[in-house]
């Protein structure tokens, strides 16, 4: 596994994945932080593609992230992403709209979970989920994080 680290607005990210597609976008610090393995080998040229895409969304330049994404999890997390992936930029939904589009719609408690373990932050956009009362509501890196993407993308 290849990893970068990148400064951003809101601290450093890891950047993590392999040939199958990035793996994770992941806070230096903070309560979800990762530890890097010993295993894993820096390669900033592996990343530059994906940086240059973070460097232009932080800019407000990048709506739309064009990268493979691999994130491992359960079927169900994975379909939680999936339709993440597809909330426009600049819009919210909220977990029970979320748990309705993956053909679940009593699982809104099981869709924030799945939201919190999301591997990839801001790509895969779970900052875009909102409480049904409207309000920012868990972002495991803090919700000052979470309003700052957020008012990036013009919702707050």
């Amino acid at each position: 596994m290849y990893y970068h680290i990148v400064e951003s607005p809101i601290g450093p990210l890891l950047l993590a994945g392999d040939e199958e597609g990035l793996k994770y976008v992941n806070f230096v610090k903070g309560k979800k932080k990762i530890e890097v393995p010993d295993s894993w080998q820096e390669n900033k040229e592996f990343f530059r593609d994906i940086s240059r895409q973070l460097e232009k969304y932080f800019a407000g330049k990048l709506k739309s992230f064009d990268v493979k994404l691999a994130p491992e999890g359960t079927e169900f997390q994975k379909s939680v992403w999936k339709a993440l992936c597809e909330i426009p930029y600049g819009e919210t939904r909220t977990y029970g709209q979320i748990a309705k589009n993956i053909g679940k719609p009593k699982a809104s408690r099981a869709v924030g979970l799945a939201n919190n373990r999301n591997p990839i932050a801001i790509i895969v956009p779970c900052h875009r989920v909102i409480g049904a009362n409207g309000k920012l509501t868990g972002y495991a890196s803090g919700l000052d994080i979470k309003a700052f993407l957020l008012r990036l993308e013009g919702v707050c």
